[in-house]
């Protein structure tokens, strides 16, 4: 069975420029809440490249990436 995470726009806390990716480093722009607790950071590059598994594996996914500037 596959879990599928809620992903919010509005979320409790907004991710500064502090945030920083948990794969590479970089600013980032989407936060994955686990259920067992904790959470994950990434980047807008790698959140997209995990997206399938972190909506299989996640309870909430905050996507900020509307903030990037083009």
């Amino acid at each position: 069975m596959t879990n599928q995470a809620a992903t919010l726009n509005t979320p409790d806390r907004h991710l500064t420029r502090s945030d920083r990716c948990d794969r590479c480093g970089a600013q980032a722009f989407i936060r994955v809440q686990l259920p067992a607790a904790g959470e994950l950071l990434f980047c807008a590059h790698h959140g997209k490249q995990y997206e399938g598994k972190l909506r299989e594996l996640a309870a909430v996914i905050v996507d900020e990436t509307e903030h990037l500037q083009s």
